[in-house]
């Protein structure tokens, strides 16, 4: 810890081997989708590589802040920098997605774009049966919600010192959340269209995988991410004052939440309706 307050960090391994684990996953993945040999190896082997270098890495951010507290709170407000700037990368990420998807529903007519002519297509595409919104989708709006109230009780009782209370509400959280990707995953299995569809269908059918897949995923991340905070808030290391991993985790599950009802309002509803 240096005079004014800063964390100066030992020297790391993990930076440059998250980098290169990185680098690797990413280009496996490229060979894997041109069937390279071996590309699958390369790829399950990279993405092992790199979920462990993340994995040490936290465990030492998290180690630096519990055991050697290091977290002051210039300390802690350089790292609540840190995440407002990669939740705005997430913003513009699912930004691009939602481009596509208002793209598509209000000028369907630019598939037909080039030497065609131009036809104007309705929306969903014809021969695409849309999920209704009122069944899967709106429970699991509900599932979303709720778990938004449990996370946020979560965090009020760390700030009030009511470790319980953390506890249980990081339990109802991750147990909503498991519950709202097993239902996604029922009602991908159920869907009358599949991601590969031909024709008109695919601009339709490739939003809706890809905006909700990717959705789905980072609640899997959430849900990851909340789980940790649990077992650490069973280990009693979340106190009023320093409890980073807690706020990141609900900042992050809030997200989520506000990315699904955008996406139930416009892709599951509005864009069917009109």
């Amino acid at each position: 810890m240096s005079k004014d307050g800063f964390h100066v960090l030992n020297p790391s391994p993990w930076p440059i081997f998250t980098a290169a684990s990185s680098f690797g996953m990413l280009a496996s993945a490229a060979f894997f989708m041109h069937s390279f040999p071996y590309s699958r190896f390369a790829l399950f082997s990279c993405t092992v590589l790199l979920l462990a270098c993340m994995f040490y890495w936290w465990r030492d951010v998290v180690a630096d802040g519990v055991v050697g507290k290091a977290h002051t709170s210039l300390v802690q407000r350089g790292l609540r920098i840190g995440m407002v700037l990669f939740l705005f990368t997430e913003v513009m990420f699912f930004f691009t997605f939602f481009w596509s998807i208002f793209k598509a529903w209000l000028d369907p007519a630019y598939i037909m774009e080039g030497p065609w002519p131009g036809v104007r297509l309705t929306w969903p595409p014809e021969g695409i049966t849309a999920v209704n919104p009122w069944n899967l989708p709106l429970l699991n709006t509900m599932i979303l919600l709720l778990s938004g109230a449990s996370v946020t009780w979560a965090h009020r009782s760390v700030l009030k010192g009511d470790n319980d209370g953390v506890i249980k509400g990081l339990l109802y959280t991750v147990v909503l959340g498991l519950i709202f990707t097993c239902l996604q995953g029922y009602e991908y299995y159920h869907s009358t269209f599949a991601l590969a569809e031909e024709g008109y269908k695919a601009i339709y059918s490739s939003n809706f995988y890809i905006a909700t897949g990717f959705h789905g995923l980072h609640v899997i991340v959430g849900t990851v991410f909340l789980a940790v905070c649990y077992f650490r808030a069973r280990a009693g290391q979340f106190t009023p004052q320093n409890h980073l991993g807690l706020e990141f985790a609900a900042w992050y599950w809030h997200f989520v939440d506000v990315v699904w009802l955008l996406l139930f309002a416009f892709l599951y509803w509005l864009s069917v309706a009109f």
